[in-house]
């Protein structure tokens, strides 16, 4: 039988990521010399672009894929090798999960995740999520759907808690109920959360640390007040966002810089591009500079 560990009780749990490189099965690269600490009871937001490597990271911290041995540590443990009880991830194979569609109340589905066990925690997340307890789940939108999911993926008391965009149905009040669960849980009890998002409505104040990837790296890491992040307070506002948001749109358009056009893309000295220049299924190739 698999070691299972606990992270320690009382203590909130840190994460250490030390020179990780990650190739996918088929050999193309994941992840590249990505170096990471973040402290316990912190809430990141991991930054990037699409396909900068952030579902890539969080499955690794989850244990849901092997890193090289010694590279990621949760609570000083690795999550793979020995497994580690209190650890969630919500990501995009969760919230496709089949049962979530069919038709079935919304008391027995959270009965079966353990809901009886936990009723005021259960109860407070029927609450925030502004959850009807007679959909059922095969006749309600996909952002209601989601806000059962999210209740029942919270509903068991976690001590890290590792986000990868599932947020992008919920409508901006219930968003913003939820995010303030989140920073309640971090603030009243020892736990530590990474949420992947491109939605930085009502996170303004809501993260400790920041993280920015691109293209499979970690460019840029540390708290809120090391990025020199503003205040709502101070604020200069350029195009209607908070400081937060400036600071994003401004890593996010540098990494576009870097990286050039999508239909442009170079292998080997040559460079494909699109025959019709806009992305087209045809790729003519043609010499490199």
């Amino acid at each position: 039988m698999a070691q299972q560990n606990r992270i320690e009780k009382g203590i909130a749990p840190n994460i250490d990521v030390r020179n990780l490189s990650y190739a996918f099965p088929d050999g193309s690269s994941g992840l590249k010399d990505v170096f990471l600490e973040l402290p316990p009871g912190s809430r990141t937001l991991l930054i990037g672009a699409n396909g900068a490597g952030k579902t890539t990271l969080l499955r690794l911290l989850s244990g849901k894929r092997m890193a090289p041995a010694d590279t990621v540590h949760i609570a000083g443990v690795d999550p793979f090798k020995l497994g580690l009880e209190g650890v969630t991830y919500l990501g995009l194979e969760w919230v496709l999960n089949p049962i979530v569609r069919s038709d079935i109340d919304v008391p027995t589905l959270l009965a079966s995740v353990g809901g009886n066990a936990y009723p005021e925690r259960r109860d407070e997340l029927v609450r925030i999520l502004d959850i009807d307890l007679r959909w059922r789940l095969h006749a309600v939108s996909d952002g209601e759907r989601r806000r059962v999911q999210l209740a029942m993926g919270l509903l068991r008391p976690w001590t890290i808690l590792l986000l990868d965009e599932i947020t992008v149905d919920l409508d901006l009040l219930s968003r913003s109920n939820f995010l303030s669960f989140l920073k309640k849980e971090t603030d009243t009890r020892p736990c530590t959360i990474v949420y992947a998002t491109h939605i930085l409505d009502n996170l303004a104040t809501w993260p400790t640390h920041l993280v920015h990837m691109s293209l499979g790296r970690v460019k840029k890491w540390g708290s809120m007040a090391e990025m020199h992040v503003q205040s709502e307070e101070d604020k200069r506002v350029i195009s209607g966002n908070s400081a937060l948001g400036e600071l994003v749109l401004a890593w996010l358009q540098e990494d576009l810089d870097e990286r050039g056009p999508r239909n442009a893309m170079r292998t080997e000295g040559k460079t494909y591009e699109s025959l019709d220049g806009k992305g087209g299924y045809g790729l003519e190739k043609r010499p490199g500079k």
